[in-house]
């Protein structure tokens, strides 16, 4: 089935304005969705919309409302607030440019994938691309997605470009709060070289496909087992003590060197089936 796009709009520098559709670039694993279970019935708990005094209510009958005092709302219809006449909805506009490194990994939320409408808006889409690797900028502008004002950085990526949603400023706690207690004193220069030298050991290129969700697989094989033994108590296998106390960093690490810092090997992830080339919908006209 091919893939939907989740945005499609313009893409806007000053006067040139290129169709573009924003595709998710990340997709959620399938994990293992665990229910709410009535253990003496055995059947599955469900929850209905209930109104105080009334009982259940129809989906028809709902709304959207803001609270402005206690137990006083502002009712909204869908239609109002689709109504909401807000510029990005339609359009991202490139408002400035920054360099990558200026942008904090902890703003950065979900990444979309950014590809030109069709064929007539290539040329203008790869003269953009192109023109911000370049320069080795990231463009920033704001993004009307599913009821929310989004902070945006755009940046090229092979043929295409990556949008990424950021978060805004005070979203964002202030490290501060949380680091003021560490103390800032220098390591001591002995244990500097011997944590340095096991980072360098265990240094390797990032290859994503060598990770996968371990609980996942602890937890398909604990249901797996269940099943076996008709839904019977199943005692989990008991994992090797731990201790956080380092008592002789030093020696910690030396003895970390001297197993010669190998991390544990991961298991590698099966491929991914392959999909569907997105389908492009018919010729529109960039406007310049």
């Amino acid at each position: 089935m091919p893939a939907r796009a989740y945005w499609s709009g313009q893409l806007r520098l000053a006067l040139v304005s290129i169709p573009v559709e924003l595709y998710s670039a990340t997709r959620s694993t399938a994990g293992i969705a665990l229910n709410q279970i009535h253990e003496p019935s055995g059947k599955r708990i469900k929850y209905e919309k209930t109104v105080p005094g009334l009982g259940a209510v129809e989906a028809d009958e709902i709304v959207k409302g803001y609270e402005v005092e206690k137990g006083e709302y502002v009712l909204l219809s869908d239609a109002e607030i689709e109504g909401v006449k807000l510029e990005s909805k339609r359009t991202l506009e490139l408002v400035q440019f920054v360099d990558a490194s200026e942008i904090d990994p902890i703003y950065f939320e979900k990444p979309y994938f950014v590809v030109p409408k069709d064929e007539l808006a290539e040329e203008a889409f790869c003269v953009i691309r192109d023109a911000l690797r370049a320069a080795k900028k990231v463009g920033l502008g704001q993004l009307a997605m599913r009821g929310h004002e989004y902070l945006c950085s755009l940046k090229p990526c092979g043929r295409g470009m990556v949008l990424e949603t950021l978060r805004y400023a005070d979203e964002v706690n202030k490290a501060s709060g949380f680091f003021r207690s560490i103390p800032d004193d220098a390591a001591q220069p002995e244990l500097m070289e011997l944590a340095t030298a096991l980072i360098e050991k265990r240094s390797a290129p990032f290859d994503p496909g060598k990770y996968r969700d371990r609980y996942d697989d602890a937890l398909r094989a604990l249901i797996d087992a269940k099943r076996g033994k008709k839904g019977a108590k199943v005692e989990p296998e008991r994992a090797p003590p731990t201790s956080s106390n380092v008592i002789d960093l030093m020696a910690a690490l030396k003895a970390s060197i001297e197993k010669g810092g190998d991390a544990p090997a991961a298991k590698a992830a099966p491929k991914p089936a392959a999909k569907a080339p997105a389908r492009r919908p018919a010729k529109t006209t960039a406007r310049r």
